[in-house]
């Protein structure tokens, strides 16, 4: 969640001043996983924030090969640093940052050095705060979480 808020921060809102809805396609598994609670917490604190509804699509369980940005950003990624050694956190930001598509892909890459609190455990009371919506298809996978008003 960190990576998308600092987007949104840094470029999505100057992008696109007009949007009312945020669209995140994700994988099924990881940190953004479907099942995760503290990632729904973390999507409402982002939509009260920026005041913005958060439609999310989950890839079904082993299909994040599906996943466009996968497909059309980390190969241009990989043949990039091809041949470089990667021995700190700082050559390999200044490498993904230098990525670049023949469609006109420019990466935007930064380091993120702060610490997260791990093993946090979210409680079905808090959970029940979330204003979740889900879609009608598969609603495990597809929501919408939309700003307390």
């Amino acid at each position: 969640m960190a990576s998308i808020r600092g987007w949104w921060r840094a470029e999505g809102r100057r992008l696109y001043p007009k949007a009312r809805t945020l669209l995140i396609t994700a994988d099924g598994g990881g940190s953004n996983g479907y099942r995760l609670r503290q990632w729904k917490m973390e999507l409402q604190r982002l939509a009260d924030d920026a005041r913005l509804s958060i439609k999310v699509c989950h890839f079904p369980p082993g299909t994040s090969k599906w996943n466009k940005v996968e497909h059309r950003l980390f190969s241009f990624i990989s043949s990039n640093w091809r041949g470089e050694p990667l021995r700190d956190y700082e050559t390999i930001v200044r490498l993904i940052a230098k990525t670049t598509t023949a469609q006109g892909l420019r990466v935007t890459c930064r380091l993120d050095r702060r610490a997260y609190p791990v093993g946090r455990k979210v409680s079905d009371k808090e959970i029940a705060t979330v204003n979740l919506l889900p879609h009608s298809f598969h609603g495990e996978w597809n929501y919408i979480i939309r700003p307390h008003v």
